[in-house]
């Protein structure tokens, strides 16, 4: 009798332990989460912007490590485009909580040198941990920094009514399927229309490069290459602005074309798409686009 009592004494103990721990972790969660709001994301963003504005990387607080990386290679603090002042003519970003990310979009079409550039910044406890840009310039797919401002003013990429969005994951799905008919021309898309494609300065509201002018207003569906794996997706997630932003590549994991695909999504169906891709010196050359036929002429929506 005594062991019996000693043995559920002890079970009782360990269970008080285990719940303690279960409560622990609960809370940590909830305390990360707590952590990364929609302000304090902006804020970093923020400051992104003005230290790009005067070149000047000591206007962010920093983790006490930061990893910097730019078009998906790591590279020193002080070579990073970061360092360059920049006249910033337009920019656009997007926040994460959920994972602590934000994404933005800037565009620069004076001071000699243009750009368009796509820049993560991972954030920890209200500082950046991380720094990941895209940098395209006059050597990159279809590059046209005037071209991209344009259409991008004229845009709507602002917040979302509640019964416009679209659910994470059914963000992410549209994303990973339109990528997928680089492969596979049967995956089933959200295609919305009216729908634009801004490709590095390449509008498909315009007679796109390699193909006639179109007898009524395209969709999004127009001038994808066959045979084309994009690999190595990682995601960020905007649900009031209706957003995924996916980082890729093109080809393989290793040379492939380094890439941002940004997508907006209205009533789940894809409404805008945003391309950057990066040309690097002996890797991967995107094909020309080519008119195809998408047989996805009923699209399905799910998981709105």
């Amino acid at each position: 009798m005594k062991r019996l009592v000693t043995g559920v004494f002890f079970m009782l103990i360990v269970a008080a332990i285990v719940m303690a721990g279960s409560a622990t972790a609960q809370d940590s969660k909830v305390e990360v989460k707590a952590c990364c709001t929609r302000a304090m994301l902006q804020k970093a963003v923020d400051s992104y912007l003005a230290a790009q504005t005067s070149g000047d990387i000591t206007k962010m607080e920093m983790a006490s490590y930061v990893k910097y990386m730019e078009n998906m290679e790591p590279i020193a603090k002080e070579k990073g485009l970061w360092n360059t002042a920049l006249p910033i003519a337009f920019s656009r970003s997007y926040l994460d909580p959920d994972i602590c990310k934000t994404f933005t979009e800037i565009i620069v079409t004076e001071g000699g040198h243009p750009y368009v550039i796509g820049t993560r910044l991972t954030v920890e406890f209200g500082k950046i941990s991380e720094i990941d840009s895209l940098v395209t310039d006059k050597d990159d797919w279809l590059f046209n920094a005037e071209k991209y401002l344009k259409y991008s003013q004229i845009e709507d990429w602002g917040v979302l009514p509640p019964e416009k969005r679209s659910s994470r994951s059914h963000l992410i799905q549209a994303g990973n399927s339109y990528l997928d008919i680089f492969l596979d021309k049967k995956v089933v898309v959200p295609w919305g229309k009216p729908c634009a494609r801004l490709e590095g300065g390449a509008y498909t509201l315009e007679p796109f490069p390699g193909m006639p002018a179109p007898k009524e207003e395209p969709g999004c569906d127009i001038g994808i290459p066959d045979n084309v794996p994009i690999v190595g997706r990682s995601y960020l997630v905007d649900e009031e602005l209706g957003v995924v932003n996916i980082f890729c590549r093109f080809g393989d994991a290793v040379k492939g074309m380094p890439d941002s695909h940004m997508f907006r999504l209205v009533d789940g169906k894809l409404r805008y798409v945003h391309t950057l891709s990066v040309s690097p010196p002996g890797g991967m050359q995107m094909p020309m686009p080519k008119s195809i036929p998408l047989n996805n002429d009923k699209p399905k929506v799910e998981g709105k």
